[in-house]
Parts: structure tokens; C-alpha cells; sequence
């Protein structure tokens, strides 16, 4: 039985955990060659570890050298570049515009939009010409259900990730035919080491960690599940494949039915 995405040649940015580090591992187990960009140390040792075969970078996403560093060593092992998944994200804890004190919110803002939404664009622009080169490139952006519904996250989260949604639609747009660009908008994730903002004294606090989250992820949504990484990352690995050929410039939800009117009435 050959994989999905056998002879494939992928970077996934921010891999080190949660979403990108299952992503890393299902096209691994369809076929696909990855390589990794992933700004902690720790996490970065681990997927050298857990996937021997995986070239890993260490450096931040935000900026251009990292990115093309990144792309220029999966060009290095693999000959080239198909496939481009960025995960990068940082969270800001529900805080809403009456919570955000007027002195923090210059810094807060530059920090969620650099590393939410300008590390999409980067690694983008540092893959594009490889994408191209591919003859079918394609790019995966991590959005969340926070970029359709209030209420998952406060009030610079939710403008960050409506802006990744934005990129979707612009870079699809922009880069067919050449390459595809979807989106994946997962809901609460069991496992997630999303962090906080330094600005706002959250950086060392993982969402992954708050108490009795499964329960509270299955009690919100109408399919009754509590997602991880693993679930998400099925996703990626479709609109990733050539079973996806037809599709840019659109979006997978795998969100257990948050969009959906709920809760319903039984009889």
C-alpha cells in the first residue's frame, strides 16, 4: 500500500509540539520527506530524536533568515520543495479590549500579529520559489476555529487568526495555478503547548495545561469529542495529497461541528 504523499517533499514550521509535531509525523507515515523549523531547542532535539531521518533548523519563524535557512535545507536533503505547513501560533488568554491595559497594548499587538501572522508570510515568501519550481506546490496555513466564531480566544487572537484566514484567500488567489493555499481551522486541542504573550505575563503558560480541558473541550462542541494533534493532523495530510488537487483558497474545519447551533433540543 503506498502513502498519500509518497515522493513528497514537505517543511513544516513549528512542528515541535501539539499541531505541527503530529502533522511532522503523519506525512512521515504517508510517504512524505520532512524537514522542520522549530524555534525551541528542546522541542527541535526531541523531533532529531523521534524522527532521525528529519532535518531539523532551530530559528524563529518571524524572521527571513530562519525561514530561508529552513528552506534551504530541505532543498539541500531532498533536491526541492512541495509542500509548505506553517503551525507557528502564540495565544492571548481570552483577554478582551476592556482587559487589555492601554500601556501593553502596543507591544501585544506586535507580538501576536509578528509570530501569528507575519511568520505565515515569511515562510511563504522564502518557499515560494521551490513551490513554484515544484510544478505542484502547495501551502498550508494554519488558522482555528477562532478565525470564524468569537469566543475562542480574546480580542487580538481572534484579529490574528481572521488575518491568516485573509491569507488564505489572498495568496490563493495570488499564486494559482502555480501553487494551492488552504487553510486548516482546528478547534480546542488536547496536547497543545500554545503559549502566552511576554507583554502580557502568559509566556510561560501552556493552554495545553489548564485544568479538566478535555472534559471542557467535549462539553462545548455538538459531536461531544475533545480533539488532539493527532485528529487535526489527517487534515493537513489531505489537502496536502494530490486527492485535494481541485481544491485553494478554501478551508478544512476539524472542529467537531463548533459551528454548528448548539446546544440542540431532544426530545
Amino acid at each position: 500500500m503506498t502513502g498519500w504523499l509518497d515522493d513528497r517533499r514537505a517543511l513544516v514550521v513549528g512542528a515541535g509540539s501539539g499541531i505541527g509535531r503530529a502533522v511532522a509525523g503523519a506525512f512521515c507515515s504517508q510517504g512524505c520527506r520532512v524537514s522542520v523549523l522549530e524555534r525551541d531547542p528542546v522541542k527541535a532535539a526531541a523531533i532529531g530524536r523521534e524522527l532521525p531521518d528529519v532535518p531539523v533548523m532551530v530559528g524563529d519563524a518571524t524572521t527571513r533568515a530562519a525561514n530561508d535557512a529552513a528552506v534551504g535545507a530541505a532543498v539541500e536533503a531532498f533536491g526541492g520543495l512541495d509542500i509548505l505547513v506553517n503551525c507557528v501560533g502564540v495565544f492571548d488568554y481570552y483577554r478582551s479590549i476592556e482587559d487589555l491595559d492601554a500601556d501593553a497594548l502596543d507591544d501585544a499587538f506586535d507580538e501576536i500579529f509578528r509570530v501569528n501572522v507575519k511568520s505565515h508570510l515569511r515562510s511563504v515568501k522564502a518557499a515560494l520559489p521551490e513551490l513554484k519550481r515544484s510544478g505542484r506546490g502547495v501551502v498550508l496555513l494554519t488558522e482555528s476555529s477562532s478565525s470564524y466564531y468569537p469566543g475562542r480566544g480574546g480580542v487580538l487572537y481572534v484579529s490574528s487568526k481572521f488575518a491568516v484566514r485573509g491569507l488564505v484567500t489572498a495568496l490563493a488567489h495570488d499564486l494559482a495555478p502555480d501553487v494551492r493555499v488552504n487553510g486548516v481551522a482546528p478547534g480546542g486541542t488536547l496536547g497543545t503547548d500554545l503559549r502566552g504573550l511576554p507583554s502580557l505575563g502568559t509566556a510561560e503558560r501552556s493552554l495545553g495545561d489548564t485544568p479538566g480541558r478535555a472534559a471542557d473541550l467535549a462539553a462545548r462542541v455538538p459531536l461531544h469529542v475533545a480533539l488532539d494533534g493527532e485528529d487535526h493532523a489527517w487534515s493537513y495530510v489531505f489537502l496536502a495529497s494530490d486527492h485535494a488537487r481541485g481544491i485553494t483558497g478554501d478551508t478544512v474545519h476539524p472542529d467537531a461541528g463548533a459551528g454548528l447551533a448548539f446546544p440542540k433540543k431532544r426530545s
